[in-house]
């Protein structure tokens, strides 16, 4: 899981700016909209929109953005018309990168994306060139300061939950996609506070980075969730601790 975790830490770490925030919250309305168009506004009737929802509000979203979101995508009110796809290729040292994207201009978006992977030592791939190297799994994140362990994994397994593990200052809370929302729902239910909770992409096997690989690989991460029509970056990278900390120091 370590793509997945060390990216995540990393993120935690620089701490989130208002820009930054910002920028978060247009990617989720992006996503909220596409969700709703495609499925319907209502979140018991639309499992994916239920976990988009829940996102938002763990990214502190305004209620009334979220409302304005759904409407947008079921056509109560004016709105971008965005097509949801998908970019894959390599960073540096072989490292596999998964993209998803809304995008109102797939020509632009893809000349961009290009230029990214190639200016920090990668290349954009064909469609399914990495796709097989991830598992899509449902992730909550949780502070340890927050709950005990064994109580958290308790609450857990009872609800369905495929495992759990400490990854620093953070749990890990594993179910499968369609588990997310009812394991979600019983943490929650016991006032535990939700750092996030995603459906993501787990690599199943990592690349080991050296510390100027890992910085390089680093800068690629940041370019691509900077475009704002890339709404997740995967990568199946592993950097040591000490690496990391030297990077983030």
């Amino acid at each position: 899981m370590s793509g997945h975790s060390k990216w995540a830490t990393i993120k935690r770490k620089k701490g989130k700016a208002d820009a930054e925030r910002g920028r978060a919250f247009t990617k989720l309305i992006k996503e909220i909209t596409v969700i709703a168009r495609d499925g319907g506004g209502d979140p018991d009737a639309n499992p994916r929109l239920r976990v988009a929802i829940a996102g938002a509000k763990a990214a502190n979203m305004p209620q009334e953005n979220i409302i304005r979101a759904i409407k947008k995508g079921t056509g109560e009110l004016p709105g971008v018309t965005y097509v949801e796809t998908s970019y894959e290729g390599y960073g540096i040292n072989g490292v596999a990168v998964f993209l998803k994207v809304l995008t109102d201009n797939k020509n632009r978006t893809v000349a961009e994306v290009r230029h990214a992977f190639g200016k920090y030592g990668g290349n954009l791939g064909e469609n399914g060139c990495v796709a097989w190297m991830f598992d899509t799994t449902g992730i909550i994140t949780i502070e340890t300061s927050v709950c005990d362990e064994d109580t958290l994994m308790e609450i857990i397994i009872d609800a369905g939950a495929s495992d759990m593990s400490k990854e620093g200052d953070v749990f890990e809370v594993t179910t499968t996609p369609p588990d997310l929302e009812t394991v979600r729902a019983a943490i929650e239910a016991k006032s535990i506070p939700i750092i996030s909770s995603e459906v993501t992409m787990i690599p199943q096997n990592t690349v080991k980075l050296d510390e100027k690989q890992a910085s390089t690989m680093l800068k690629l991460l940041e370019a691509l969730e900077d475009h704002d029509d890339v709404q997740k970056v995967y990568a199946n990278f592993d950097i040591d601790d000490e690496i990391m900390e030297k990077l983030l120091g």
